[in-house]
């Protein structure tokens, strides 16, 4: 499902940005304005319920923290369970974890071991807010099927795209706004 002229103008309209920040020459996609104006939130959710309704998924799972917000509202309109891939030491259960490089060094998720539960091979839509270099999606994405399930697309609100951070997701992705 395409989104519209008319839907994108409100979304984008709602996004705002932050020169400078967190450092010079960085421009902040801020969404928490986003959050606050209800016919964006809904002209988006509405927009992603209408997007996966037809993809017979079996849960979401949203990147911390911000992907927790959007698949869980998500989740709830379809209907489906929801599932959090956290930082490294932020979940109280026993978890699997995969490491990702960043700029200096490496970070990790993780993700509880039985975080889909008896169903098999379930269908998981990942979904965040923003993608830029993409190392935490992909490490996600590949956290999803180490414990059993297919992550059938990964979802965000809004992509840098000359980072090229998609590239190398073990999934297909879709991109809400594309921002170059």
């Amino acid at each position: 499902m395409k989104l519209s002229a008319e839907d994108k103008k409100i979304i984008e309209d709602s996004i705002r940005d932050i020169p400078d920040f967190p450092k010079d020459g960085i421009i902040f996609k801020d969404i928490s304005t986003l959050l606050s104006n209800p016919k964006a939130l809904n002209t988006l959710m509405t927009h992603l319920e209408n997007r996966y309704k037809s993809y017979d998924l079996d849960f979401i799972a949203g990147i911390d923290a911000r992907g927790f917000i959007f698949g869980s509202i998500l989740a709830d309109r379809l209907g489906l369970g929801f599932v959090t891939v956290r930082k490294k030491g932020k979940l109280p259960y026993t978890t699997v974890a995969e490491k990702y490089t960043l700029e200096y060094g490496f970070d990790e998720v993780e993700i509880h071991i039985d975080a889909f539960g008896e169903k098999k091979n379930p269908k998981v839509l990942l979904i965040d807010d923003l993608i830029a270099t993409g190392g935490t999606a992909k490490a996600s994405a590949s956290l999803i099927n180490k414990v059993g399930a297919k992550c059938v697309e990964v979802c965000f609100i809004m992509e840098l795209g000359f980072l090229n951070g998609k590239d190398g997701i073990d999934a297909p992705v879709y991109s809400v706004l594309e921002i170059d």
